[in-house]
């Protein structure tokens, strides 16, 4: 049917059904070994490039680029541990956390866990969630905290279907209903989001916007619906992904529609600026004909480069001539969303070339409206610290406004062979900058050898404590083996100091939050002159206050904040 836009709207039920037996009954697939599939197989649209056209004048430095160093220190991962390995090149990573457990998932398993690292339960195939599918990957799970639900995805193909199981309860190792939807074309590089009506699809496929009926779906029912249609004025390389915004904190009231956002070069054919479009897909499931998605904001950027190389040859490795690839050219999932007293934020972000010699950095953006669709750009960074590439990215923003972005990692030289790191910024940092020093998530141990084929996925979720930020991403073992890992940060807790004085200009600050009791240390100091300790609230009240006599260079105090809202402290 066309709606009132001339979309073509498709409506459908799932073509099958089933109740899940829990997790615990289901076969058991071995411990992850070595690595030793093939390449992953896929049916897209290749990520090249159409026309091409210089970007930026000489020296091609991106605008954007971040000269300040990263000043704040923050503490190393709360907990980390090495993953599933999965079956593929590449393994598509994906998980996200919930109250008490982490689920991850990659081609072509899934696995539950504690979220200290012990697995919760035996590694399955995704195929034993759908009953007669098979288990061909690029899989998406998110956590429902709005319902307290799991979600858990997979394509298929031969016919195309989008496979989708929602657990029963909020137990992810319990019974999950599970739904087959039968599609027009092969949904390629899915990306899913939670919105207060539906759950939000978009692939790289001719139907770019698709919704389930999340009401239907989280009362078990068969007949639940999807719609699709196509979203108007895409520009790509021929390689779609548009992101859909994932709702975190409070969910978006009724009526809401779903945002949807894409990244577009002026070094594209028909693009005549560097630009982020912004889609509203409404969805009416009285009347489905009534289901549109209209283009409502255009927002121009500071200059980029997206272009890489046509080959997916883009990111050095050390000790090889092999490169990976930089899955340029889209916003790396997800689109996480956030609501505010007065405003809402997205935060985003793609790899980019900072200099034109294809050295891979992270471009990243927080939009704002005023809880009325009129999108803009808050800040805007690039975040290339030095030689390294950093790539894949993912982020997310805390309940205090924080910041945490998360990556892949490469050092052209000795020993930088590929793993991840993490950095941030606080909420009253200078804008369009990130201000936490690096740190690492996990280490390389050797190259990737024989294919380009790398990642394709990264995730990070917020926990449901609005604190802790949860990374899951791919890294190369020993022995040239592809390994994932699951790490969680936190900049709630943590802080930094801005040397004000040459006596504290090596100083460095040590925040830690011991259940609501900061333990403060200082070290580094060049005197031993008092020194006092202040905790001020954004109205500039003195909310905390202690002094100390600093010793040998050292001083230390401890500040019971529990009594404190919420909230972002001097």
């Amino acid at each position: 049917m066309l709606n009132q836009y001339g979309q073509e709207v498709t409506v459908t039920t799932a073509s099958d059904f089933h109740l899940t037996p829990p997790m615990s009954e289901w076969p058991v697939i071995s411990e992850d070994g070595e690595h030793g599939a093939a390449e992953k197989f896929e049916v897209e649209n290749d990520r090249k490039h159409h026309e091409l056209k210089p970007v930026l004048p000489p020296p091609m430095m991106d605008p954007a680029l971040q000269t300040a160093p990263a000043t704040h220190v923050t503490r190393a991962p709360l907990v980390g541990w090495t993953a599933q390995a999965g079956t593929g090149y590449p393994p598509d990573p994906t998980g996200a956390a919930g109250p008490d457990r982490y689920v991850q998932a990659v081609n072509t398993a899934y696995r539950v866990y504690q979220k200290t690292g012990t697995p919760a339960t035996a590694a399955h195939n995704l195929s034993t969630l759908w009953a007669g599918s098979q288990s061909e990957g690029d899989p998406v799970v998110l956590y429902d905290r709005h319902a307290d639900r799991w979600f858990i995805s997979q394509f298929n193909s031969n016919p195309s279907r989008m496979l989708i199981a929602l657990s029963q309860t909020g137990d992810p190792a319990g019974a999950y209903y599970t739904w087959s939807f039968t599609l027009s074309q092969f949904p390629d590089y899915p990306k899913f989001s939670v919105w207060w009506d539906g759950y939000y699809m978009t692939s790289n496929s001719s139907k770019t916007a698709i919704v389930f009926e999340r009401p239907a779906m989280l009362t078990g029912s068969p007949t639940a619906r999807m719609v699709a249609l196509s979203a108007p004025g895409i520009q790509t390389t021929g390689f779609t992904s548009v992101l859909p915004a994932d709702a975190d904190g409070d969910i978006p009231p009724a009526g809401t529609p779903c945002y949807f956002f894409n990244m577009e070069d002026d070094s594209w054919s028909g693009v005549p600026n560097d630009r982020i479009k912004v889609f509203e897909m409404t969805t009416d499931w009285n009347n489905t004909g009534n289901t549109h998605v209209l283009l409502t904001r255009t927002l121009a950027t500071e200059a980029f480069d997206s272009v890489f190389p046509w080959s997916w040859d883009d990111i050095e490795q050390p000790g090889t001539t092999q490169k990976l690839d930089a899955i340029a050219d889209v916003f790396t999932f997800r689109a996480q969303y956030m609501r505010w007293s007065g405003y809402n934020t997205v935060v985003l972000c793609n790899v980019v070339d900072v200099d034109g010699n294809d050295h891979a950095g992270i471009r990243w953006y927080e939009l704002r409206d005023a809880d009325d669709g009129q999108w803009t750009i808050h800040q805007q960074g690039t975040w290339a610290p030095d030689e390294a590439h950093r790539f894949i990215g993912s982020i997310a923003m805390d309940n205090t406004g924080n910041i945490g972005l998360a990556y892949s990692y490469s050092n052209p030289t000795m020993p930088g062979y590929p793993g991840l790191r993490y950095t941030g910024r606080f909420a009253n940092d200078p804008l369009g900058q990130m201000t936490v020093a690096e740190q690492v998530g996990v280490v390389g141990m050797a190259s990737q050898e024989g294919t380009n084929r790398y990642g394709d996925y990264s995730q990070m979720s917020l926990d449901p404590d609005g604190t802790a930020f949860w990374y899951t991403g791919e890294y190369i073992g020993s022995g040239g083996n592809i390994r994932t890992r699951i790490f969680s940060f936190r900049l709630d807790g943590t802080s930094g100091m801005a040397p004000v004085d040459p006596y504290y200009a090596n100083a460095v600050l040590h925040v830690t939050n011991d259940h609501g009791v900061l333990d403060v240390r200082i070290e580094g100091l060049h005197t031993d002159e008092a020194l006092t300790f202040d905790i001020i609230g954004m109205d500039g009240r003195t909310l905390r206050h202690a002094n100390a006599e600093p010793s040998g260079g050292r001083w230390s105090t401890r500040a019971d904040v529990r009594a404190l809202a919420a909230a972002s402290y001097f």
